[in-house]
């Protein structure tokens, strides 16, 4: 007899729940704040994303569950679980989040308006938290859900914007056909096990009678499918560069990184927890996303690269495609492979994550003088600010993975090594391939920012340019994103060590 009568744990689900309490504070804030005095509301929401960071560290003494249900003749089966994965996720969920507030307090002030923005970004963020911790289907897509639907309003939240309304439309209906599509495949998965907890579906998969075999299968590949849609992976990628071109600049930063931690935490989950009888399904079909999603993000970014009064956004849009595809290598790998695999895509989005969020911060301090930010211009901008274009070309060597980007050069490795340990050897020459590719785009772009000034000849004085100057709050997201991957290259080993940890 299973019992209905469950415990909750307080602190277990604080991070993701204070996120969300701070939110609520925020939205009723703005109703009474004057004009003049809505930068507080910024400062409440950066206030509460670090108290949420800090409260991640009691739970790192041992997995903690809560919400679970027993039975006399089933093993547990909990809704919600803080082991090891979850709050890794959760530290590159809610560090980006504040990385993203830090990033948005000038365009708050200037252009968005603060109540809405900053309670759709803690809100967003709050979902995005819970969703690594999620262990049964259905609280797995109501915090897909609750990630999502906020972002979408984020992005359309430049208001008499064209372009931004576009993007959000898109982004709106690419998404909104993913959960319909997520959906389906979670009731046939449902129909054909009885249960929704991940560990007593892959249980039950093993047992499926085999006239709901098809069923079973369809559900499967269905979720897949629609999870496929949020991480971008070609052939489901086409909502991408418009999107992040049109949304406000620090959106497009969240939505590269927080977006796609996501997306494939939601994809890891239900490929190694739930479907793991079914890897001889999703791991050939994994692999083959990985190799369309990195080639095609490449390519395209490389034909942004040929033309420079492309936007940067854009460039780094088809970038992020492509890191997309090296992300799904160790969870294809998995499939091969009775080692974990999965930390090496941790251990990847990690480093990803600091890298990326650092070039989107050093875009918008020169879109504040060039709102466009063409790839053009940031020609010569080592003249006008020597430390944006230091930072900004160590954060491309590290996504190009070259010296001394040391972190991004060795997440590299973990990646193509567990795709040789997998046997998947054509995937890693695969991505040998579009690691070749990749260096150009990057390095075009690198050495374009120590160039002579547009107008000025090559070798000639630069005269007396107009400094780029940055609000303290880009300036410190900046130095923290600089800070954390200089460290990261001096001690890789603090992120590789998950490409060696069992996670599940």
């Amino acid at each position: 007899m299973t019992s209905l009568v469950q415990s909750v744990d307080w602190l277990t689900i604080a991070p993701p729940t204070l996120t969300a309490v701070v939110a609520l504070v925020v939205l009723v804030a703005d109703l009474f704040l004057p004009q003049e005095r809505k930068q507080l509301l910024g400062w409440t929401a950066i206030g509460g994303l670090a108290a949420a960071l800090a409260l991640l560290l009691p739970l790192r003494s041992g997995d903690r569950e809560t919400f679970c249900l027993t039975a006399a003749t089933q093993v547990k089966a909990c809704s919600y679980t803080a082991d090891e994965f979850t709050l890794v996720i959760q530290f590159l969920v809610l560090a980006g989040a504040l990385l993203t507030a830090l990033l948005s307090m000038e365009a708050t002030r200037e252009k968005l308006p603060a109540g809405e923005f900053w309670f759709l970004l803690l809100s967003s963020a709050a979902g995005a938290a819970l969703l690594p911790a999620s262990r049964d289907l259905a609280t797995l897509v109501v915090a897909l859900e609750v990630a999502s639907l906020p972002a979408f309003a984020l992005v359309g939240l430049k208001r008499g914007d064209r372009m931004s309304g576009e993007a959000a439309l898109k982004f709106f209906l690419s998404s909104v056909t993913a959960t319909a599509v997520t959906l389906l495949g979670v009731s046939f998965v449902y129909a054909a096990t009885g249960t929704l907890h991940l560990t007593e579906i892959a249980q039950s998969l093993d047992d499926v009678p085999g006239q709901l075999q098809t069923l079973a299968e369809a559900g499967v590949a269905l979720t897949l499918v629609g999870f496929a849609f949020k991480t971008a992976a070609v052939p489901f990628h086409f909502w991408v560069p418009d999107t992040y071109v049109g949304a406000p600049l620090p959106v497009a930063a969240y939505l590269s990184v927080v977006g796609k931690a996501v997306g494939f935490t939601g994809l890891i989950l239900v490929t190694v927890v739930a479907f793991p009888s079914y890897a001889d399904v999703w791991g050939p079909a994994l692999a083959a996303l990985a190799a369309l999603t990195m080639t095609a993000g490449n390519v395209a970014a490389l034909r942004q690269s040929a033309t420079r009064a492309r936007s940067a956004v854009r460039l780094l849009a088809w970038s992020s495609v492509a890191q997309a595809g090296y992300l799904l290598v160790p969870i294809a790998a998995a499939a091969y492979s009775s080692d974990d695999q999965i930390g090496s895509t941790v251990a990847y989005a990690l480093m990803y994550a600091v890298v990326n969020l650092g070039a989107f911060a050093v875009v918008a301090l020169v879109a504040r003088t060039h709102p466009e930010a063409r790839i053009s211009d940031f020609r010569g901008l080592y003249a006008t600010s020597p430390g944006a274009a230091l930072t900004l070309g160590f954060f491309l060597l590290n996504l190009a993975g070259l010296p001394p980007g040391i972190i991004g050069l060795f997440a590299k490795v973990t990646v193509f090594s567990a795709a040789v340990d997998a046997g998947l050897g054509w995937l890693a020459v695969i991505m040998g391939v579009n690691v070749v590719i990749a260096l150009y785009y990057y390095l075009r772009w690198t050495a374009l920012l120590f160039r002579a000034p547009e107008g000025a000849p090559e070798g000639a004085p630069a005269g007396t340019p107009v400094r780029h100057t940055a609000p303290a709050p880009i300036t410190l997201a900046i130095a923290l994103t600089a800070v954390a991957g200089v460290v990261l290259s001096g001690y890789p080993q603090f992120v590789l060590r998950f490409a060696a940890t069992t996670l599940f």
